[in-house]
């Protein structure tokens, strides 16, 4: 994750765009309005057949997603694995 984190960052500084994608708040609303792309892939069919007719570009939306989520973890200097560790052993002790 980490080495993904700096090849997001090189990308970024190579393109002179690290300090206009640092902002939090546009990160998170980044990550929603990329979801919204990857549900419109899926929107009005069934799901295999979104799969079958939109995969490459539902695993765009996907890495749109996860690349901003990546990001804004980086703008907080988290450790990616270690929330995702924690938040899955908080979800094991939930009774849904």
């Amino acid at each position: 994750m980490k080495e993904l984190q700096q090849d997001i960052r090189a990308f970024l500084k190579s393109r002179g765009w690290e300090d206009q994608y640092a902002l939090k708040k546009d990160l998170a609303l980044s990550i929603s309005i990329e979801s919204a792309e990857l549900l419109e892939c899926f929107q009005w069919k069934e799901s295999n057949e979104a799969v079958k007719e939109n995969q490459e570009a539902i695993l765009d939306e996907l890495a749109d997603v996860l690349i901003y989520a990546l990001q804004l973890a980086d703008s907080f200097e988290l450790d990616v694995e270690e929330i995702i560790r924690n938040k899955l052993e908080k979800n094991k002790k939930r009774v849904w």
